[in-house]
């Protein structure tokens, strides 16, 4: 579950944070913001590497990265001078015109994945909406499908688009937004006997499965990884079928998981995929790329004004190639380690309330025990506290996702704040 959404699950206290102290008055805030977050009683306004501070001074290390967003932390050399030189220059065109900074990043993009094509835009949920929509026409062009269908996993989170919520296997966040998109399909995560079932059942007709939208490693679903054998069986019945694989890699990809890509560890390319998060650490930009033999956009099919524009790709650029120059991709498989080894002692020193550590490279989570009173909330509230932010993965799962950066001792001091708040119940 992602932060935002707190105050509107039942087994999290609409109070949650309530017992921390911030001078920080909200009141104009409240009266004038909608209130579709739940937010913690904590405002932000600078931050360094790895470190945020609040408007009082109070410092605390950020594990939550803007939820898997600030890939190179906070006011990084590289993004300051990219930043502070294109907004001098040029920040925004339209896409009537030729972005050269937009060909710059799509070919490093292209050069550093299965991609032959990208389309950009502005965010994770328009990313997996253009995705959708390009898997829908190759239904209609390629495959001449009338009533094509998606499969998605429960558990699983795609946006907030009402396309994509309704992509997303989770009823919650569908709630009182009927009537929903049409044409999508959901089956268990890591289970290849149901996906199976449901494209033999759901063809009949002029209705078929034209493509199968999952994580690679489901984030808002409880940093659940993905299992290679079930993917690769996957990846299998799509080239003897000719369904569309499509990725979500919006929270694992851009280098978090230890690779570039989430589909590497699952050794498998898709035929689509999508971006955003850390691909601008921080700047909002998205991505939708796709294999050449599903390139089947045309001009008027899909568009976004502020997608791909010449400020957020020459930031996202400057990201790519500090991750490549920095060789970035060792820090995060090396830090990932020594955090899932810390998270692991910790559990077995709590084994009443922590059932199971995972994740990959900078994406872990921590499971607590189902018939635990503890929630992942109470957790998070407590490290705040502390001086650590953490953001939960639903109600029992505390979500690790700090900058790639992360030093040896800042995963340290991480971990024994973690430990001292464990101790404490």
């Amino acid at each position: 579950m992602s932060i935002e959404t707190l105050i509107q699950d039942p087994a999290i206290p609409a109070e949650a944070g309530a017992v921390l102290a911030s001078p920080y008055d909200p009141t104009d805030f409240d009266q004038s913001v909608m209130t579709t977050y739940g937010r913690f009683p904590l405002a932000l306004e600078r931050g360094s590497g790895c470190r945020v501070w609040d408007t009082q001074g109070k410092e605390y290390l950020d594990f939550v990265a803007g939820i898997a967003t600030c890939t190179l932390g906070h006011a990084h050399p590289a993004m300051v001078e990219t930043v502070t030189q294109q907004i001098q220059k040029l920040h925004h065109v339209s896409n009537l015109y030729y972005i050269p900074e937009q060909a710059k990043l799509a070919k490093w993009l292209i050069e550093h994945s299965c991609a032959d094509r990208v389309f950009f835009c502005n965010s994770g949920a328009e990313a997996n909406e253009g995705a959708i929509k390009l898997a829908r026409k190759y239904a209609h062009q390629v495959l001449k499908i009338d009533q094509p269908i998606v499969l998605t996993a429960h558990a699983s989170f795609h946006g907030r688009t009402l396309a994509t919520i309704t992509a997303t296997g989770q009823p919650k966040y569908q709630k009182d937004f009927s009537p929903l998109v049409p044409g999508f399909h959901y089956v268990p995560y890591n289970d290849i006997k149901a996906i199976a079932a449901a494209i033999s059942e759901l063809d009949e007709g002029d209705r078929a499965v034209t493509a199968i939208l999952l994580e690679p490693l489901q984030g808002e679903g409880g940093v659940r990884p993905g299992d290679k054998a079930y993917f690769q069986e996957i990846r299998r019945m799509c080239d003897e079928t000719g369904i569309l694989l499509i990725l979500d890699e919006v929270q694992v990809g851009m280098g978090r998981s230890g690779k570039y890509w989430g589909y590497e560890h699952l050794g498998i390319e898709p035929d689509i995929f999508t971006s955003a998060k850390g691909l601008g650490g921080g700047i909002p930009i998205g991505a939708v790329m796709c294999k050449a033999f599903c390139n089947v956009f045309q001009p008027g099919d899909h568009a976004s004004t502020f997608g791909g524009n010449p400020f957020a790709c020459a930031t996202a650029l400057s990201v790519c190639e500090t991750l490549e120059r920095e060789n970035i991709l060792e820090n995060v498989q090396q830090r990932g380690e020594q955090l899932r080894e810390g998270l692991h002692a910790i559990a077995a020193k709590y084994p009443k309330q922590i059932t199971e550590v995972r994740g990959w490279g900078l994406i872990n989570g921590m499971e607590l025990k189902a018939d635990s009173p503890l929630t992942a909330a109470d957790v998070v509230k407590a490290a705040i506290a502390e001086g650590l932010l953490l953001v939960p993965a639903g109600p029992k799962v505390i979500r690790f996702v700090p900058p790639l950066i992360v030093s040896v001792q800042e995963i340290d001091t991480a971990l024994q704040v973690l430990e001292k708040v464990m101790g404490s119940w």
